[in-house]
């Protein structure tokens, strides 16, 4: 499974790519591969305040509907409107044109609670 070293990782298989005071998160390559095919994404609205583990988009695979938690407290300000076209993307590049949305963070410290690969490489397996 492809875990890049760059990331943080929640136990609940969300990934965060820090970009200053923003997280861009996502789902990684195992949540994604455990799916199947992603047939539709229900992204949040910008503006939508969100506190660490809290439910905030939603991902349907051929299999399954599956909650997508917050990793981080923040506000929504940017969301991949090419996933509503494209939820595909999701499977096919889950670390990059996948990525499901952007907060501005509360406190930037809370990414220091989170996984990095190694911890999330224990949690697969």
């Amino acid at each position: 499974m492809n875990v890049p070293d760059d990331l943080f990782y929640t136990e609940s298989h969300e990934w965060l790519r820090q970009e200053g005071e923003n997280a861009r998160v996502g789902i990684t390559d195992h949540a994604q591969a455990e799916l199947t095919d992603v047939v539709y994404v229900e992204l949040p609205k910008v503006g939508t305040q969100a506190k660490a583990s809290g439910q905030i988009a939603v991902v349907e695979s051929v299999k399954a509907a599956s909650d997508i938690y917050a990793p981080v407290t923040g506000t929504v300000v940017d969301v991949n409107k090419a996933l509503e076209g494209n939820p595909a993307l999701i499977n096919t590049d889950p670390f990059g044109e996948g990525w499901i949305f952007v907060l501005k963070m509360d406190s930037p410290s809370e990414v220091q609670q989170l996984k990095d690969a190694a911890g999330y490489r224990k949690v697969i397996g």
